[in-house]
């Protein structure tokens, strides 16, 4: 084997930088935490927004396709019927008042899709669920991609409310 070449490649290994995990992608280290502030902050302002009435605030939250679930097993809403269903609400300058009282948010791995449940405290459902999925926009907000609005019946419960469930509909 030639000598030189053996302390050129000796050298050469020498002087790289050792890289320790997958190969860089050039993007931004993930911020886990800080993406999971902005996400509690953009769902507690389209809350806020609910609350004091202002319908271009809430639904700025929503992606174009979002979908939204209501607590109606017939209410699967695409933006536009959701925001023909709302706008009545926030016409008469107030829609509904939501606090999350707890959340959980769980990150992609790349970082750019998140998925999230929240306790909330309503003044009509009383306690309520809502989960969802949120996604980083083209500007780097944090959009709903799907939110879904539950009702919580403790398990004690269920019996008497299937029962109300299953009984006819009186005309």
């Amino acid at each position: 084997m030639n000598v030189a070449w053996v302390v050129a490649a000796s050298t050469l290994l020498a002087c790289t930088p050792a890289r320790v995990g997958p190969p860089s992608t050039g993007a931004a280290p993930l911020d886990a935490e800080g993406s999971k502030r902005d996400i509690a902050q953009a769902l507690d302002d389209m809350h806020d927004a609910a609350a004091r009435a202002d319908e271009g605030r809430y639904f700025a939250h929503f992606a174009g396709d979002a979908v939204f679930l209501g607590t109606d097993a017939k209410e699967r809403w695409d933006m536009a019927a959701f925001r023909g269903f709302a706008h009545p609400f926030f016409a008469k300058g107030k829609a509904w008042s939501f606090r999350s009282v707890r959340r959980g948010i769980t990150l992609s791995a790349d970082g750019h899709i998140a998925w999230f449940d929240e306790d909330l405290a309503t003044e009509k459902l009383g306690p309520a669920r809502g989960s969802g999925v949120v996604a980083r926009g083209a500007s780097g907000a944090w959009l709903v991609e799907q939110y879904n609005l539950t009702t919580v019946v403790p398990n004690e419960r269920f019996a008497a409310v299937r029962a109300v469930i299953d009984a006819p509909v009186a005309p």
